[in-house]
């Protein structure tokens, strides 16, 4: 599981492109189509020196809204943060 609390095993990208967000510390195959080199998510969640976003308190913070997939629609983007939150909570 990623810091953000998403599923590798879900990803198009993994395991043959990317291992994994926390091998490849938070530089995902899919970063540089939005224009990054590192996930905002990850360089957030390092720079409070947390395991993961689940610690914060700010959950869920407007970066995870704005970094929104694609191809999700807005409801499906909603549901995927809920069930995401859902995983890093159970993690304390």
């Amino acid at each position: 599981m990623t810091r953000c609390g998403l599923d590798c095993r879900d990803c198009y990208a993994y395991p043959n492109d990317c291992p994994g967000c926390k091998v490849v510390a938070g530089k995902p195959a899919w970063a540089e189509s939005i224009g990054e080199e590192q996930c905002q998510l990850y360089q957030c969640s390092a720079a409070k020196a947390y395991a993961h976003c689940g610690q914060c308190n700010e959950l869920p913070c407007k970066m995870w809204y704005d970094l929104k997939d694609p191809s999700l629609s807005d409801e499906g983007h909603l549901q995927a943060i809920n069930e995401r939150i859902e995983r890093l909570r159970s993690l304390q």
